[in-house]
């Protein structure tokens, strides 16, 4: 059972909303799910990962760098993806920086299937340590729709600290697409923690430069 009202969370989203349009940005600012936790212990109690797929696309404008063969790189290419090949990477020569300054330029990586064996060996584990690394895009499969799938996608994971923020929208969205993508994504949330709705401290929703406004 969802301890979130529809009332509140209308109301706060109505609320970031204008005032977004008050201070009118030059950019489209992003609507950030702040979560705090409690009654968790990070270094004893399983640190929980999990992925869900929202309705819609909260960030469109999400960089995705392709780690292809030639067939899945031109594909990317005709998609307006940036790419690298084999050589590109084999010229990063598993150079830390190189492979930080790669993985602070792209939001997400895909890769082909030949490609992302060799990730380990051609760069090392800073993807990894990124917590970016690739999807697998399969032989056949439709990378335009992968690429759709990737940026509805938002992931929760518990690292050494109890609070966590991901994206569920924009200020370009309508109420209600902002609405369904937040109720998901706090629901999928729940679903994860050992005693679901016990173990929520806090929830803000805050755009990009706004304050945050609490939810729960």
């Amino acid at each position: 059972m969802s301890k979130l009202s529809s009332e509140v969370l209308r109301e706060t989203i109505a609320t970031i909303l204008e005032a977004s349009k008050e201070k009118g940005r030059k950019f489209t600012e992003t609507i950030e799910l702040q979560i705090g936790l409690k009654n968790y212990d990070p270094q004893k109690d399983k640190r929980f990962s999990g992925t869900v797929q929202l309705p819609n696309v909260p960030r469109p404008k999400l960089k995705v760098c392709m780690l292809g063969d030639a067939k899945h790189c031109e594909e990317a290419h005709k998609l307006g993806l940036e790419t690298m090949d084999v050589e590109a990477l084999k010229k990063l020569n598993k150079n830390k920086k190189l492979v930080k300054k790669l993985a602070k330029k792209h939001n997400q990586f895909l890769a082909s299937e030949t490609v992302i064996k060799q990730i380990p060996r051609l760069l090392g584990p800073g993807l990894n340590k990124a917590n970016k690394f690739p999807a697998l895009v399969a032989a056949g499969e439709d990378l335009a729709q992968k690429v759709e799938d990737i940026k509805c996608s938002v992931k929760f994971q518990l690292k050494k600290v109890l609070c966590m923020g991901v994206a569920v929208g924009n200020v370009a969205m309508t109420e209600r697409e902002i609405f369904v993508n937040t109720q998901m994504a706090v629901n999928f949330l729940v679903s994860l923690l050992k005693k679901n709705w016990q173990n929520v401290k806090v929830l803000y929703l805050k755009t990009t430069m706004g304050t945050p406004v609490r939810l729960y």
